[in-house]
């Protein structure tokens, strides 16, 4: 039973007039009757009694009626549940975020912007580090990431860049530098640094590194804080002295301190990243809704700075 004389079957029954349905339908009258005698011979029933005062149901014609509505409705929904899945209007997307991404006001914004456009659409969060992060997108098992860039191998990654992130010196009570309107990194070269390792994040490692560096000297590293969030307690314990993007300072820690740093403007940029194969429609989605919001925003937090073009480790 082909599914089109199942809707012409239905014109020709709310009609009951074969010109009426053929107009409502868009076809000429001659071919829908021709279609509706198709579908009787296949059935091997009338489904219209038709005399010259009109045409009415038969009683098996009652009966497909009522069949062929529900068939037709529920063909209708599962196209139409199918074409929003496509268009990523329905399902589940897995975000991860990174290195105290959440942190930055722009980043809940986007999220708050993206479940007000796709409310059929469900989020599911994750936590992690750059690195762990990229290895989930490649294996599919985070759909989008907010990651902190250079990735060492961006093969099969896309990324989209958000923020630049102003760097911040992080102190421990009572340091020389403690009061100071801004610190230079060179005035850091005696201190010892604590940072996460470098295999959760060789991108925000590397870029720290090579700012101590070019302000003439290494640093001495003691210490490891397991994550970029735990930078704060770690030097109010007296491990040393960090450097950290500026969302850190909304974590409140007794006895640290925030200093802007002055001379060297060092940067801890954010991208959106996902799979350039197989990307799921709502992650598509999702780096629309952030392209808007960085044109956009205006809320609170610091001003969003000029964007960036977000290189690879290898410069590509």
């Amino acid at each position: 039973m082909e599914f089109r004389r199942l809707r012409y079957f239905i014109a020709v029954a709310e009609e009951l007039h074969f010109t009426r349905a053929a107009e409502r339908l868009g076809i000429r009258q001659p071919p829908l009757s021709a279609q509706i005698r198709e579908l009787e011979r296949e059935l091997g029933t009338l489904l219209f009694q038709r005399s010259a005062r009109g045409v009415k149901l038969t009683d098996a014609g009652r009966l497909l009626l009522k069949e062929a509505r529900e068939i037709v409705e529920r063909t209708d929904r599962a196209t139409l549940l199918v074409q929003r899945r496509a268009r990523g209007e329905t399902g589940e997307l897995v975000v991860g975020f990174a290195g105290a991404t959440y942190l930055v006001p722009l980043i809940p914004t986007i999220i708050r912007s993206y479940r007000d456009r796709y409310q059929d659409v469900i989020i599911h969060g994750r936590q992690g580090n750059t690195a762990a992060l990229v290895e989930a997108l490649r294996e599919g098992d985070v759909d989008a990431a907010f990651i902190r860039p250079p990735v060492t191998d961006p093969g099969g990654l896309r990324f989209e860049p958000i923020i630049d992130e102003e760097m911040v010196a992080v102190l421990p009570h009572g340091h020389r530098l403690s009061k100071a309107e801004s610190v230079s990194l060179s005035s850091l070269a005696e201190e010892t640094f604590t940072f996460p390792p470098r295999v959760l994040g060789p991108g925000f490692y590397d870029r720290v590194i090579a700012a101590c560096e070019k302000a003439g000297f290494c640093p001495a590293i003691g210490q490891e804080a397991s994550t970029l969030v735990a930078l704060p307690s770690m030097v109010a314990a007296g491990f040393g002295v960090s450097l950290a993007p500026r969302s850190m300072t909304q974590i409140c820690v007794d006895h640290v301190a925030y200093r802007p740093i002055g001379g060297t403007r060092l940067h801890a940029p954010i991208a959106l990243a996902c799979r350039r194969a197989s990307c799921p429609a709502a992650a598509r989605n999702l780096f629309t809704v952030a392209r808007d919001c960085v044109r956009t925003y205006t809320g609170p937090g610091w001003p969003v700075l000029p964007l960036q073009r977000v290189p690879s480790a290898r410069g590509s």
